[in-house]
């Protein structure tokens, strides 16, 4: 069976995009692969994170996945920090790496913005990370979104290049797998932004804590434009906002965008948005009424954690130590 890896930040404020995107992809992996689940904690703190916050996020995000349908007795969940041989890899793919590979990544442009001589090196040089978290485990496929497509080439290139460097074949070359209809879940408020945490307006973004109210307001209040609902995919030219809806629409309902364009094309946004309120809550308050009843049980979450971390650890170790043969570090 193929190994999937896959990791999320808890950086706290799930919103749709992350379920969409990554979450409930994750569910329907289980089938078909032996599944590792991190919550990518090293990542997170590459920018600032209040120490109890983050604790409180790691959690959140666990029962999040768990409410979702991940099942952490048949697949592995667990934090990254309580694996150390993520942090030894990515220090041995910091010197396979070249600095003009990462100076190639756009995301790292993004988010340091004009203020590149003041982020982290741990900013700069994450995607080794990256690299290291998928493979420590030799995981042989990955779900990545649009925007992480160039960090999981970045992968290849350091495993050929290690390979190549040590004369081995040790590390496969992981493949992409892009799923679902709507991987990349744009903005309430602006549908040329993806939707993000991070965007000051709460209006922008459907959270995972959301109540039905709150969610049906926020589909209410989501910004169109004055035509009725194209009839076909030509129609969403110049329409970011028409494209958005119904791309969440056709995610949530399981169902091919010409579906939605079908049942929909032509209607007025007001009809269209009472529809796709009526479905969101019904898709989504299951999974946040038990992502409730698990976050109340915080020692519940850090067994499933601690038990996963244990689990990672026994998967990770024989591969660490036949990666540190193969570099020439001497094992006592």
């Amino acid at each position: 069976m193929h190994r999937v890896f896959s990791g999320i930040q808890p950086t706290g404020n799930l919103h749709l995009g992350n379920y969409l995107g990554a979450t409930r992809n994750w569910v329907a992996l289980q089938a078909d692969f032996e599944c590792i689940f991190c919550i990518v904690d090293m990542h997170a703190i590459t920018v600032w994170q209040d120490p109890e916050q983050l604790r409180a996020s790691t959690r959140e995000v666990a029962a999040s996945l768990i409410a979702a349908g991940v099942d952490p007795r048949r697949h592995v969940v667990f934090n990254q920090s309580q694996v150390p041989g993520h942090a030894e890899l990515a220090w041995i793919f910091n010197c396979v790496a070249r600095m003009g590979w990462l100076n190639r990544m756009t995301q790292f442009k993004e988010k340091a913005g004009k203020n590149k001589e003041n982020a982290s090196v741990g900013l700069f040089a994450y995607p080794n990370l990256m690299a290291a978290d998928i493979l420590l485990y030799k995981a042989t496929h990955v779900p990545v979104g649009d925007d992480q497509k160039q960090h999981l080439e970045l992968t290849r290139d350091i495993a050929q290049k290690f390979n190549n460097d040590f004369k081995c074949d040790i590390f496969p070359i992981v493949e992409p797998l892009i799923l679902g209809v709507a991987t990349r879940v744009m903005s309430l408020r602006d549908g040329t932004k993806k939707m993000s945490k991070s965007d000051p307006s709460d209006l922008s973004r459907i959270n995972m804590i959301d109540d039905a109210d709150t969610i049906a307001k926020k589909i209410r209040k989501a910004k169109t434009d004055p035509e009725d609902l194209p009839v076909s995919e030509e129609g969403f030219a110049g329409r970011p906002e028409a494209r958005n809806l119904m791309s969440i629409y056709a995610a949530l309902d399981g169902i091919e965008m010409d579906a939605v364009l079908g049942r929909f094309g032509g209607a007025q946004f007001s009809t269209f948005k009472q529809e796709l309120a009526d479905l969101a809550v019904a898709k989504l308050s299951p999974i946040q009424d038990e992502m409730r009843r698990l976050m109340a049980d915080p020692g519940y979450i850090d067994g499933v954690l601690r038990d996963g971390a244990a689990r990672a650890r026994a998967i990770a170790a024989p591969i660490m130590a036949e990666i540190q043969d193969i570099v020439g570090f001497l094992r006592a």
